[in-house]
């Protein structure tokens, strides 16, 4: 298979650059964005010129999207560039896949919710997003369903890993001296390791289950936890000297709302494709002992 992965240079990307050196397929990465230590093909899907000549040439059977407009505060003041990325690009991304019948795989967001559950969201849900971020995603869901191409779609929540700006950098980073740093306790989710939800779409790949059982999926790691769960966990994991002080969502001031609750339930994936998620507490120790 020709696998396409557009986005390569973000957290997801770089994850499946790593697995798809021990790939029988041929992956093609694409991004935006150079990074001097990977091979990347300068591509943005908003161009969708672009897209469809190298999906020709390269014969591409799958596309793996990672790209994505994710800055949700400045999304609020630039909701024309948050949905040129995440429903114009996207429906190019849709519209090369059914014009060659590759498969789309495309990561979306918790936040598509509106956090008023109290229990894990099932993928018949009635999205209701509170921000420009969240409302631009939805709106490339629904790009894609109605495209007509063959799509996985996979909402993940709270995406960390050793690449690029992220939770877990900038935690290390502020709790890497003495002293004290406000995290909010009253938004609670599941955070994510990149690299678990890389090796998932990697094997469903490798495997061949990309060609059946399409359609709309929730992929987090297990477990619930607040943001102030999450960064207590990275200061004792790796030993930080900061302190971490538990704040409501109202005394830290973002310009966009968050969901409250947004943990996501994965029965439907578990029992599609019999995969075994991890803790997400056990895939932070295991990653921060790798970071070592």
């Amino acid at each position: 298979m020709n696998v396409l992965v557009t986005g390569a240079n973000g957290q997801l990307g770089m994850h499946l650059r790593g697995l798809a050196a021990r790939s029988e397929d041929r992956y093609v990465f694409t991004c935006l964005h150079g990074t001097p230590e990977a091979e990347t093909i300068y591509l943005d899907i908003c161009n969708g010129e672009a897209l469809d000549l190298i999906c020709r040439s390269e014969e591409i059977d799958v596309i793996v999207n990672c790209s994505a407009y994710n800055d949700v505060n400045r999304a609020e003041d630039d909701s024309s560039m948050a949905n040129m990325v995440n429903r114009t690009g996207v429906g190019n991304l849709a519209a090369a896949a059914k014009k060659y019948n590759a498969v789309l795989i495309h990561i979306s967001t918790d936040y598509v919710f509106d956090g008023r559950k109290n229990t894990p969201y099932c993928e018949q849900d009635a999205p209701a997003p509170l921000g420009v971020y969240g409302e631009s995603k939805l709106s490339g869901e629904k790009t894609i369903i109605a495209s007509g191409c063959k799509y996985f779609i996979f909402r993940t929540s709270w995406m960390y890993s050793g690449y690029r700006k992220n939770f877990y950098g900038t935690m290390v980073s502020l709790l890497g001296t003495p002293g004290e740093v406000k995290v909010v306790c009253d938004q609670v989710g599941t955070p994510t390791y990149a690299g678990d939800l890389a090796e998932f779409i990697f094997r469903l790949i490798s495997s061949r289950r990309v060609n059946s059982d399409f359609g709309l999926y929730h992929y987090s790691d297990e477990g619930v936890a607040s943001w102030y769960d999450f960064a207590c966990a990275i200061a004792r994991l790796k030993g930080l000297p900061g302190k971490v002080v538990p704040c409501r969502s109202l005394e830290y001031r973002q310009k966009a709302a968050r969901p409250h609750y947004s943990v996501l339930d994965k029965s439907l994936v578990k029992k599609t494709f019999g995969v075994c998620i991890p803790h997400w507490e056990e895939s932070l120790e295991k990653f921060v002992k790798s970071q070592k």
